[in-house]
Order: C-alpha cells, then sequence, then structure tokens
C-alpha cells in the first residue's frame, strides 16, 4: 500500500478540527497516566528496559489472552524464575533455555516458538552490529517498514501478524499504533462523533491515527494505549484498577 502525501491528505480533508480535538480530549482525559507509560515505552524501557521480557510480552499476548489478567502476570513469573535468578538475561540465554522449563511458566507453545525465532533473528543484529539486546530490538524497530511487514525476518515468523509486528516495533520506540479489535473499536466510536469514515485496511488505519495524533497534538501510540486503558474491568476503568501495576510495566 503506497504511503504518499496524496493517501495521507485524503484522509484529513474536510475533518471538522475543533470537533475531533474535542472528541479526542474528552477521551484522553479519562487515562492521564498515559503519557507517562508511553514515554516510557518510546523510550524502550518497558520491564525495566529487558528486552527478553518486551519480547514475551508480545509473545504471550499474541494469543489473544486478557492481557492484564494473563500475560503481565506470567511475564512477571518470568522475570522472577529466570532473569532474576540469572537462567535467561539475554536472547542467547532465552535461545538456549529448555522448552520443558519454559513451558511450566507458559503452555502455548506456538507462543515460545515465536519468541525464540524473534530472539534469533534479534541476536543476530546484535552480533553483526555489537550491540546490546535492548539496541538491537531498537535497531530493528527503527528499521521494520510497516507497508512491508509480511516480508519483515520477524513479520514472516509463525504467529507474527500485524498486531504483534506493531507492538514489538512500539516497545522499539517507534510511535504508531496496533490495529487490533479494540484499538479499531475505540477508535470507530471516536470517528463516528466527527464523521470520519473508517479505513478499509489495517495499514489505512495506523496511517489515519498518524494523523488524527499529528491534529490533536497527541501521540499515536497515547492514542492506542488509550483505548485499552478506558476498557472497563469489575466496574472501573483499567487506567484506574492497573494504576499500580502501570509504572512497573
Amino acid at each position: 500500500m503506497s504511503t504518499d502525501n496524496t493517501q495521507k491528505t485524503n484522509f484529513a480533508r474536510n475533518i471538522d478540527m475543533p470537533k475531533l480535538r474535542a472528541v479526542t480530549d474528552s477521551y484522553m482525559k479519562q487515562v492521564p497516566m498515559v503519557h507517562e507509560h508511553c514515554e516510557r515505552c518510546l523510550k524502550t524501557q518497558r520491564w525495566h528496559g529487558n528486552a527478553v521480557l518486551m519480547l514475551l510480552d508480545a509473545a504471550f499476548d499474541s494469543i489473544g489472552l486478557n492481557y492484564f489478567q494473563s500475560v503481565v502476570p506470567k511475564v512477571e513469573q518470568f522475570r522472577q524464575e529466570f532473569v532474576e535468578t540469572g537462567k535467561v538475561r539475554t536472547f542467547e540465554d532465552l535461545l538456549a533455555a529448555r522448552d520443558e522449563e519454559l513451558r511450566a511458566i507458559w503452555k502455548n507453545q506456538r507462543s515460545w516458538q515465536m519468541a525464540k525465532s524473534a530472539a534469533k533473528y534479534l541476536a543476530g543484529i546484535k552480533k553483526e552490529k555489537r550491540l546490546g539486546d535492548r539496541d538491537a530490538l531498537i535497531s530493528w524497530a527503527r528499521h521494520a517498514s510497516l507497508e512491508n511487514w509480511r516480508t519483515d525476518p520477524i513479520g514472516k515468523i509463525k504467529g507474527v501478524g500485524i498486531n504483534t509486528y506493531q507492538y514489538l516495533r512500539m516497545m522499539g520506540g517507534v510511535d504508531t499504533v496496533m490495529p487490533d479489535k479494540i484499538v479499531k473499536r475505540v477508535t470507530a466510536e471516536m470517528l463516528l462523533k466527527t464523521d470520519i469514515p473508517m479505513p478499509a485496511t489495517d495499514i489505512e488505519f495506523v496511517h489515519l491515527m498518524d494523523e488524527i495524533a499529528a491534529m490533536t497534538g497527541y501521540r499515536a501510540i497515547e492514542l492506542c494505549w488509550m483505548t485499552w486503558l478506558i476498557q472497563s474491568e469489575a466496574g472501573m476503568s483499567r487506567m484506574e484498577k492497573y494504576s499500580a501495576l502501570l509504572p512497573m510495566i
């Protein structure tokens, strides 16, 4: 899909800018911690800057379970049992880890295959460029193309869809969004209130979110995390429910 200026201009045509800003502000004010969290993500400092944990976060999240109730606790368990004990601190350590030990933490084998395949590629970047794990992730993310995600070495890994691909780019410091169902659903609500048509494809959707970010003064990644954090669990927003957890991840 082309990303030329004509395509992007078409998204912005005939938009009521004051209405768009007002609607976006009404959503963003519900998630006051989102800027701080996204700042840490863009600095590749989630999970205390541990790229192995960021990779596992994405791999576990890829099968669609509840992020805060299922994914985060298991990544934290891995951190305590493998990272803190010195068993797995690098991509190379993850590649060498025994599958039966790993499955004691997370049973889904596809997640581990995906994580190890991505770790192998990132370890290659480390060796070639003489980088650490975190900088290898950053290097990949900076050069990874949205439009060519299917042919990217990580995009081609079994189990890596466009959402996981975009999530890894975000954790590698790229200001972008995941076109997942929640992000799309909340954005569709916003667009309905502003008379902006919903894009037909995932890539067009990502570009529209970039446009909305530029028009409203927010960052695309903040709009993305907003859609997740305003979701309700047990009668309260995730922002409120998990406010103590967010600074830790």
